[in-house]
């Protein structure tokens, strides 16, 4: 069963770490800074060098995630639930931070995976543009599809620095 469609699993344009290099150095003008300067030179690098890490959920699988199941517990069918998951995203609208937590709880259906392999599926949709709304429905369309299960439970608690920047 799928809650909502999930519409950006669609792959992003390829750009070089050069053509971006070159974006982060207009964005440097654009601001009225001299990327030239001694502090700047190599800020265009790092910050390609950060977005990579930061958006890096994009070249991942999440279903791929849950592929290893563990066969031991096949027909355990209580609750699991991961607690305080650490929720580090951007928000879509204006590229900031994200900061949070999310409590994942399902009940399996014969599949059963790892803890920690629900807190790389909340990493994996973490590391991409977001809202929070999505973010909670991906990960439980997930969990829901991917193993098959009876049911599925997400909350996230977020601090979203384009609010509190900008004094909202």
């Amino acid at each position: 069963m799928k809650l909502v469609k999930n519409e950006n699993e669609k792959k992003i344009n390829e750009v070089t770490d050069k053509e971006a290099e070159e974006a982060f150095v207009k964005i440097l003008k654009w601001l009225g800074e001299d990327p030239t300067r001694e502090g700047l030179l190599e800020t265009p690098k790092r910050v390609t060098k950060a977005f990579k890490e930061y958006f890096k959920g994009y070249k991942e699988d999440p279903k791929a995630v849950l592929d290893k199941t563990f066969g031991d517990v096949e027909g355990y069918s209580d609750m699991v639930v991961q607690k305080n998951i650490s929720v580090q995203s951007h928000c879509e609208h204006h590229m900031a931070p994200i900061i949070g937590i999310a409590h994942v709880a399902y009940i399996p259906n014969q599949r059963v995976v790892g803890l920690s392999k629900i807190a790389r599926v909340v990493e994996v949709f973490s590391k991409r543009l977001q809202t929070q709304e999505r973010l909670t429905v991906q990960i439980a369309n997930t969990l829901m599809e991917s193993l098959d299960a009876k049911g599925v439970a997400v909350t996230i608690d977020s601090t979203h620095q384009c609010m509190t920047m900008r004094g909202i």
